[in-house]
């Protein structure tokens, strides 16, 4: 169900339409290295290799989540022998282009440069944020759009009335908010839903919303990225980790992998993982967190998964405390129902005369003039000087924690 002409192609009338970018390409043979950027299922690869078609140019197609270094620099080199061979600059069709890392995308500007080929980069992702400026500059950014009802609607209609699932079958549209609500303006997952209803069982099919939705959650078990399973596992997979059972949190790992999940959505997920459940107990978890965030940028995927993994299993593995959320938690509480308490004379900042004046600073203790470093004085505002925010977890890092505070503030904590 693909379009065959760029000019089928649904919902992208910014880009597609007459005097439009694209089509203006087609029309001068002119293209420059371009990045398409948008949810998936509108259109993007169907472009990319619609362009190719029309402009009678080879199209070579990577996707960044199996392609390293060398599969960049072996397709550069196929893309420039048919250069030669044909006259006609190839276009370079990368899938997924936000996964590519530093290296990958380096291995790309040259041929890029030197006009070997022609960049056609789809990407989920902002690019502001996941390519590299270099590249970036070498390229124009177009945006494509979710699917309208209208457009699901006509693809609906051609499906229905080309794709020989529905050849010996009467089909009748009586209800669509559920099929489009479930496609998300996606044209891939509508094909999906249009697939199940053509193998209902029967030659004449109404379909209603209640089909729709029955006949989805039924197929639900399939990771989906918008969806409400992709919370789910995620869910899963964050309080395996909490829970200390590594094989279950890998295990959640796994599926999301399996489902195309971004890696960076994992790695900020494990760092907020790190401070809130781990916190004192080990603070070496966020370092852990932090560097495998950036090893997986560095090296990129698919050898990525095995540094998250790593991860995974240490995260997992650790002593948990949540000592270091319940604090915050609780000075922000305090902060709210107490926003105005003045600060203590002592601790203001004497930065003027006047300001000397009205005792700012006065009687100040500096901790390191004293023994230890240290010596007790008033820190919170007067209204406020008994409470207390952190209570520290059971473990053993913060035992010693615990045994510091005694030691400096008795009775305090």
């Amino acid at each position: 169900m693909r379009p065959r002409t760029l000019q089928h192609v649904m919902g992208q009338a910014q880009l597609t339409g007459p005097g439009k970018v694209l089509s203006d390409a087609i029309r001068t043979g002119y293209l420059p290295s371009i990045i398409l950027w948008g949810p998936p299922g509108v259109g993007k690869t169907t472009i990319a290799h619609l362009i190719g078609h029309e402009l009678a140019r080879p199209v070579f197609t990577l996707s960044a989540i199996s392609a390293g270094v060398r599969e960049v620099r072996e397709v550069i080199a196929l893309a420039e022998k048919s250069r030669e061979e044909r006259g006609a600059t190839p276009i370079l069709f990368i899938d997924e282009i936000h996964r590519f890392n530093k290296g990958q995308q380096d291995a790309l500007l040259g041929a890029v440069e030197k006009g070997q080929v022609t960049l056609v980069g789809a990407t989920t992702e902002n690019p502001s944020f996941e390519v590299n400026n270099a590249l970036l500059s070498r390229a124009q950014v177009y945006v494509l759009n979710p699917l309208d009802d209208e457009s699901l609607l006509s693809i609906t209609h051609r499906i229905i009335r080309e794709d020989e699932l529905f050849s010996t079958k009467s089909v009748e549209l009586k209800e669509t908010t559920a099929l489009f609500e479930l496609s998300g303006g996606d044209a891939r997952k509508l094909c999906n839903i249009m697939e199940m209803i053509g193998y209902s069982p029967g030659m004449e099919i109404q379909v209603t919303d209640e089909l729709v939705r029955n006949l989805v959650s039924q197929n639900i078990a399939q990771y989906d990225k918008g969806g409400e399973l992709h919370y789910d596992i995620i869910s899963a997979f964050i309080k395996s980790v909490r829970g200390s059972d590594p094989n279950a949190a890998l295990y959640w790992f796994a599926r999301m992998l399996q489902g195309g999940e971004d890696p960076n959505f994992i790695c900020r997920r494990l760092v907020i993982l790190a401070c809130e459940d781990i916190g004192l107990a080990n603070p070496n978890a966020l370092l852990i967190a932090q560097a495998a965030q950036q090893a997986v940028h560095l090296i990129g995927w698919p050898e990525g998964r095995i540094v998250l993994s790593e991860a995974i299993i240490y995260l997992a593995s650790s002593p948990k405390s949540n000592s270091a959320y319940l604090a915050v938690e609780n000075a922000i509480a305090a902060a709210t129902k107490h926003p105005k308490e003045p600060v203590p004379l002592h601790l203001r900042n004497p930065v003027t005369t006047l300001m000397k004046k009205f005792d700012y600073g006065k009687n100040y203790q500096y901790g390191h003039q004293y023994k230890g470093n240290f010596i007790p004085q008033q820190y919170l505002p007067d209204a406020l000087r008994e409470d207390k925010y952190y209570e520290p977890g059971e473990n053993a890092t913060e035992n010693k924690i615990l045994e510091n505070l005694k030691n400096w503030w008795k009775d305090k904590y």
